[in-house]
C-alpha cells in the first residue's frame, strides 16, 4: 500500500511539517501497516503537517513537545497558510497529533508522559491478587474486578485491616450493595469474603470476621434458562453476509457459538496454538484455568478456515479473531462477541430474544442437546461445567417431560 509522505501533505494544504517531516513519513508507513485506510492517512498526515507547522513558527524544537504544548497547538486561533481562519483546531486534529506524539514516546525520540499523582493501594491487596492467581486459580480478568471492587469499600473500611470489625463490614458491605442491582452485588459480596479469607490466613484479620458478610438474596438457578429454538440459531448462523470481510469472521465466530457452546471470553482467548487441524479439536481454557479440547464440526472448521486464509488481516498478532478496522488488534472483552451476537438477531429478525449476549447461543445448544436424548453428563461435558447441578439447570426446559411425572394437585385441581 502507498503511503502519503509529507511532501504530499505540503503541496495539499500549503503546509510544511518542518521537523517533523521524517518522523511524519514514519508514521505514516506504521499506519499503512496497521490496515488504515488511504484516506485515515491523508488526514492523519494533514494534521500533523498543520502542528509541524504550527511549532517551526513558534520556534519550537522536537525535543521541546510536551502536553501543554499539544494544548496550546489546540486552542490557537488558526491563522496558518492554506487559507485557514479558525478560532481554534478541532478535536479531530487534536486526536491525530496526540496519537503521533504517542507514536514518538514509543520511538524514544521525546522522553515518556509523567503518570499523574495517585495513591497507590496498599500492598496487602497485591498480595491478595497474587494469593488468588495461584491459590485460587481465578482469571486475570476476575482478580482485576476483585481488586476494583476491594478498592471501592476500603475508604470506608479504612487500610489498618486490624481494626475492622462485624459491625463495621456489615454496615459497609450493605451500604455499598443497595447501590448496586443483584448481579453486581454478588459481585461485591464474594470478594470481600475472599479478602477477609486471606487476610485471615496471613493473620492481618481477626478470624471468623468472613462470616460477618451478610448474603445477598437471590434463589440460585430458580429461573428458567434462556434460549431459542434450532431454527432460530440456524436464522443467526446464516445472517452473516459472506461477501464482506466482518460477514465472514462474525459467521465463524457464531458457528463456534452454536456448535460448541463456547463463552465469549474462549472467543476472544483463542490462539492458533490451540486449534489442531489434524485432529479437528480445539484447546480451551476456561473458568479457573481449566484446561479442555473438543471436537471441532465440520461447518465451523470450514468457516474458520475461511477467515483465517482469506479475511483475516496480516498481523504478527498471536489471537485468532481480530478487529476488521485499523489498527488491528484482538477484542478487547468478550463485551465485543456480545455484540456481534446482538447484531446477528437484529439481521436475523428475532423479535424480542430472551437475551443478546453470547450466552443466549451456549443455553441454546444445551437446550437442543437436551431435546435430542443427550444425557445431562454430555451437556456438562460440552459446556465445560464442573458441578452436575449446574447442568441440571436445563432439565427444567423439558416442560413435556416434566408433565408427565408432575404430582396431581391436591382436591383434584388443575394447575
Amino acid at each position: 500500500m502507498a503511503t502519503p509522505n509529507s511532501s504530499y501533505a505540503a503541496q495539499m494544504h500549503a503546509l510544511t511539517p518542518g521537523a517533523l517531516g521524517p518522523y511524519l513519513d514514519e508514521f505514516t508507513a506504521e499506519l499503512a501497516n496497521n490496515g488504515y485506510a488511504q484516506l485515515t492517512i491523508s488526514e492523519y498526515a494533514a494534521s500533523i503537517a498543520h502542528f509541524g507547522g504550527w511549532l517551526e513558527r513558534h520556534r519550537i524544537a522536537v525535543d521541546a513537545i510536551d502536553d501543554q504544548c499539544v494544548e496550546a497547538f489546540a486552542a490557537h486561533r488558526c491563522r496558518c497558510p492554506g487559507g485557514r481562519r479558525q478560532q481554534s483546531v478541532s478535536r479531530k486534529y487534536v486526536r491525530r497529533v496526540a496519537s503521533f506524539i504517542g507514536y514518538l514516546r514509543r520511538r524514544g525520540i521525546l522522553d515518556p508522559a509523567e503518570d499523574p499523582v495517585r495513591v497507590e493501594p496498599p500492598s496487602v491487596l497485591d498480595e491478595f491478587c497474587v494469593w488468588l492467581l495461584h491459590h485460587r486459580g481465578l482469571s486475570l480478568r476476575t482478580i482485576d474486578r476483585h481488586k476494583r471492587l476491594i478498592c471501592k469499600l476500603l475508604p470506608a473500611l479504612g487500610t489498618d485491616t486490624t481494626r475492622w470489625g462485624a459491625a463495621m463490614v456489615r454496615d459497609v458491605i450493605t451500604a455499598e450493595v443497595k447501590r448496586n442491582k443483584i448481579p453486581n452485588a454478588k459481585c461485591v459480596v464474594s470478594a470481600l469474603r475472599m479478602y477477609l479469607r486471606f487476610l485471615v490466613s496471613v493473620g492481618l484479620c481477626r478470624p471468623g470476621l468472613d462470616l460477618a458478610v451478610p448474603t445477598v438474596a437471590h434463589w440460585r438457578l430458580s429461573a428458567l434458562p434462556k434460549y431459542l429454538v434450532q431454527a432460530d440459531i440456524e436464522r443467526i448462523v446464516n445472517s452473516c453476509d459472506l461477501e464482506t470481510d466482518t460477514g465472514v469472521r462474525d459467521h465463524a465466530i457464531l458457528l463456534l457459538l452454536a456448535r460448541l457452546g463456547l463463552r465469549g471470553g474462549d472467543i476472544v482467548n483463542l490462539r492458533f496454538d490451540d486449534i489442531d487441524w489434524r485432529l479437528a479439536e480445539l484447546r480451551l481454557r476456561g473458568k479457573s484455568r481449566r484446561e479442555v479440547r473438543l471436537p471441532l464440526p465440520q461447518d465451523a472448521g470450514d468457516a474458520l478456515l475461511k477467515y483465517l486464509v482469506r479475511v483475516r488481516p496480516p498481523t504478527p498478532v498471536d489471537h485468532v479473531f481480530l478487529c476488521m478496522n485499523a489498527p488491528w488488534r484482538p477484542f478487547a472483552t468478550s463485551a465485543t462477541v456480545c455484540s456481534i451476537v446482538g447484531f446477528a438477531l437484529s439481521r436475523a429478525g428475532i423479535a424480542g430474544p430472551p437475551s443478546k449476549g453470547a450466552n443466549l447461543l451456549r443455553h441454546s445448544i444445551a437446550t437442543s442437546m437436551l431435546r435430542g436424548g443427550a444425557t445431562l453428563d454430555a451437556i456438562g461435558t460440552v459446556l465445560r461445567h464442573r458441578s452436575s447441578e449446574t447442568t441440571a439447570h436445563y432439565a427444567k426446559v423439558d416442560i413435556a417431560l416434566l408433565r408427565e411425572i408432575v404430582q396431581p394437585w391436591p382436591g383434584g385441581a388443575s394447575c
